[in-house]
């Protein structure tokens, strides 16, 4: 991977390379890197210090690469729906039943898998950074950075609550309107994987749902996520009363659908590079139809 940053210097503020650079972003680590590589920092086509001060009309350019693809990730051909894809990061609408990270017994059919086939066959180096993570069985929009300095920033916005998030869900039973659930969540037990509210022990967690149909016993729900704890909308659901169908943890009755309806609808944030405001929206898959129609 090998991306190239350029930088007009059109006011005098007195300021050095790394003072600019830490305003873009750039973290001390990949500062060292870039520092440290042939051609890595130049004013003007000349290799400079970071402390070297920059001065109208001065054109800085930053050459930020990576030369090895992520180590244990095994190129594997899968299926894929990229929305988008720029120099930066891609915009991922991810399908049921697919893993985010290489785990045990998920050594290769992970979103990780497919991205480094589709990287590798381009012949370009890839390290995968997902930035926001969905539940195996959850559907839809993600973003995974392309390189290190859009991960940082992407990973700043999502500390930050700058990355907005709907996600549509169908649920069992009429919900409320609207409302807000605030309650802290826990590992559950001695589980790895499951979750509960627990008022002692767990740690904050606030979603906020919208009923948008109550068809044939089941409600289409839009939720916005305030914190974004491990499986939150699937907890808060549940303790709500009413958790979400095909959910093979929290609520396991799975005659109409074989995964929860959970699907990342609506992604909102802002490009980490050209500060262009983005929004993406996908439908959910057809199983959800098909459970509104029965």
């Amino acid at each position: 991977m090998r991306r190239v940053f350029t930088y007009h210097i059109k006011e005098h503020e007195d300021i050095t390379v790394a003072e600019l650079l830490r305003g873009q972003g750039f973290s001390r680590h990949i500062l060292t890197r870039v520092r440290k590589a042939e051609g890595g920092i130049l004013v003007n086509g000349q290799r400079v210090w970071l402390s070297t001060r920059l001065r109208i009309g001065d054109v800085l350019t930053v050459t930020l690469t990576e030369e090895a693809s992520s180590e244990h990730i095994v190129p594997v051909e899968l299926p894929l729906d990229i929305i988008y894809e720029d120099e930066d990061l891609l915009v991922i609408n991810k399908a049921a039943d697919m893993p985010i990270h290489p785990s045990i017994h998920n050594y290769e059919n992970t979103l990780a898998n497919g991205l480094a086939w589709y990287f590798a066959e381009r012949g370009e180096k890839f390290v995968y950074r997902c930035i926001n993570r969905l539940d195996r069985d959850t559907t839809g929009l993600l973003i995974v950075a392309r390189h290190g300095l859009s991960g940082a920033i992407l990973s700043e916005q999502v500390k930050q609550r700058a990355i907005h998030r709907e996600y549509l869900a169908i649920a069992e039973g009429e919900v409320p309107q609207q409302g807000v659930i605030d309650a802290p969540i826990a590992r559950k037990g001695d589980s790895v994987i499951e979750r509960c509210v627990d008022f002692a022990r767990g740690e904050r967690a606030v979603t906020h749902y919208r009923r948008i149909a109550y068809k044939n016993g089941y409600s289409l729900v839009s939720l916005r996520l305030e914190t974004g704890r491990t499986h939150q909308i699937r907890v808060h659901m549940k303790y709500l009363g009413h958790p979400l169908i095909g959910d093979y943890l929290y609520h396991p009755k799975l005659d109409r659908i074989d995964h929860q309806a959970l699907h990342s609808y609506r992604l909102e944030f802002i490009h980490p590079i050209t500060q262009e405001a983005m929004c993406f929206t996908q439908a959910p898959p057809w199983d959800f139809d098909e459970i509104a129609d029965a």
